[in-house]
């Protein structure tokens, strides 16, 4: 009697590394997408705190009083919020390394034709373009809150990748007391057209988001009838429902995202006034509210940014624990007050030092915590378009403090005052604004109520 052998059935398909949205990601990955997102934007905050740290050289090439040159950095902010409103919609239908690489070609030009403007309508126009450069940021909070989906510490490892921002400003500051004297005003804008380029070159090399990957595979299943299969790979990614359709702005106002994205926005809003007054003219505050010299306040910048990054570290690993948005609320709260401490205080370097140090400290520091609690808080497939509303809420801010010192100042009032009523009230406004936000999932469970 003959035996038959009856084979096994066979395994069922095993998806390959061919699959975007199953690729790997390896501690390799991470660390060099985190370099690259780290110097990109350490790129865009050395070209954008450039053009506020050495405003006050450019209106005496021009002869431009302070309140003309604080008018002239308002309207380019007008043009910063205008260039952008369209980050979002590239985010989330090209893709997060695409975006990337277009955002910081934007602000390679943006820079590199800085160093050959005319007067204030160049300019501003040409100043218009650093917004794609500025909202890079809004490409890490996305990007990397998706590349970053199951590694540890999520929050300290973004903490370090945004603390580009002191980094790109103490670079800014070092290198403007060091080569002004040498290149001018004009070439250091060049230089950092050159550092926005090598940044594009690296980003080339990126992998994209397995999550935008299997938004763009679950668009194209349901095109093509596979119902099925779309809903699976969804569940696979944590896709929400809707993801495969486009983003749309409205679809960040439905009634349960309408109040997070309000108080959000607002909150950037009212915290970019604070950094506005502080951080992008600081030199100009520290000049005219407490009679430093212009050498002397590319030092304490140098200083005091220093001791930022630190911030940046510190909020990071915080949020890990007690949760982002009540670090956020805190550190934002902290840093008004020190801020109204130091412009009533003594005008000597022992005390101003440490003040304004301990003012950027809380003042960016929390946004370490805040990117990645924003790509935490909106659901994947409008996840770009949601943090860029938010976003977008900056230059507006931006607009409204340059355009509110610039009033207060022609009115007669001193720079401290107009510090006061523009910078340090409104920086504790947006913590209060943060606790209107949306509560997130995430581990770290003591949270401010809303």
């Amino acid at each position: 009697m003959s035996t038959q052998t009856v084979s096994p059935p066979p395994p069922p398909p095993v998806a390959t590394s061919t699959e975007p949205w199953n690729t790997p990601i390896t501690k390799k990955t991470i660390t060099y997408v985190s370099v690259v997102c780290f110097l990109a934007w350490v790129a865009s905050v050395y070209d954008f705190t450039l053009f506020g740290t050495l405003l006050p050289v450019i209106s005496e090439d021009f002869g431009w009083s302070t309140a003309q040159a604080t008018a002239i950095n308002t309207f380019a902010t007008i043009g910063v919020f205008v260039v952008s409103l369209v980050v979002g919609t590239i985010l989330d239908r090209m893709g997060r390394k695409k975006a990337l690489i277009l955002l910081m070609l934007g602000g390679a030009v943006a820079a590199g034709l800085t160093g050959v403007v005319i007067g204030a309508v160049s300019l501003i126009i040409v100043r218009s373009f650093s917004g794609f450069s500025m909202s890079e940021e809004v490409v890490n909070a996305v990007y990397l809150n998706e590349i970053y989906k199951r590694a540890k510490s999520r929050g300290l490892l973004y903490s370090l990748v945004q603390g580009g921002w002191p980094v790109g400003a103490l670079i800014s500051a070092g290198l403007s007391a060091l080569l002004l004297p040498v290149i001018g005003w004009r070439w250091s804008f060049v230089v950092a057209a050159v550092l926005s380029l090598v940044v594009v070159a690296m980003a080339t090399r990126l992998p994209e988001s397995p999550t935008f990957a299997a938004m763009q595979e679950v668009k194209r299943r349901r095109a093509a009838g596979d119902i099925a299969g779309a809903d699976a790979l969804a569940a696979e990614h944590d896709l929400e429902i809707g993801s495969h359709r486009q983003a749309r702005i409205r679809d960040v106002f439905t009634p349960q995202l309408r109040r997070h994205t309000i108080c959000l926005s607002l909150a950037w809003f009212a915290n970019w006034i604070g950094i506005q007054v502080f951080a992008v003219l600081g030199t100009t505050v520290l000049v005219e509210a407490k009679q430093v010299s212009f050498d002397n306040a590319l030092v304490i910048l140098v200083l005091a940014n220093a001791v930022g990054f630190c911030g940046y570290l510190f909020h990071g690993w915080l949020g890990d624990r007690i949760g982002r948005k009540l670090t956020v609320v805190l550190g934002w709260i902290a840093g008004g007050t020190i801020s109204l401490i130091m412009l009533l205080g003594p005008g000597t370097s022992a005390f101003i030092i440490p003040m304004y140090a301990l003012t950027l400290f809380f003042l960016s520091g929390p946004y370490s915590a805040l990117l990645f609690y924003m790509g935490e808080s909106f659901p994947a497939h409008v996840r770009g378009t949601g943090v860029n509303v938010a976003h977008v809420m900056a230059p507006i801010g931006g607009i409204a403090g340059s355009g509110l010192l610039s009033i207060l100042l022609s009115a007669g009032i001193s720079m401290g005052t107009a510090a006061i009523l523009t910078g340090s009230l409104f920086m504790v406004l947006s913590g209060l604004f943060m606790i209107g936000t949306r509560n997130t999932d995430h581990p770290a469970t003591q949270e401010v109520s809303a």
